[in-house]
């Protein structure tokens, strides 16, 4: 058995769905994580002007949003935007694969 039909047999398996979901969440969020922490340390170390930070972190439904800077306000307006976009879009895909699973 090759490696391609190892991957194609492990990708088919349905009972190895949930542990695949969980770890490519958490790759993702890390991948995020990173990234924010990257741009944060090179705004910092970089710039000449005053800098801008805003964001939003969600803890179940609850979004708390934060900021900072000149601009802060357009961007914690933007991450609440994007936060009533998200939960949205949750209800939205929650109900699609209720609809599917019936």
């Amino acid at each position: 058995m090759g490696n391609c039909e190892k991957i194609r047999k492990y990708a088919t398996d349905k009972s190895s769905r949930p542990q695949k979901f969980l770890i490519l969440l958490i790759i993702g969020f890390f991948i995020i994580f990173l990234g924010i922490i990257i741009l944060m340390v090179a705004t910092m170390l970089h710039s000449e002007s005053s800098a801008n930070f805003g964001g939003v972190i969600f803890i179940w439904f609850i979004p708390t949003v934060f900021g900072a800077g000149p601009e802060a306000t357009w961007m914690i307006i933007f991450a609440i935007i994007l936060a009533v976009l998200s939960i949205i879009m949750f209800i939205i895909l929650r109900r699609e694969i209720a609809k599917a699973n019936t």
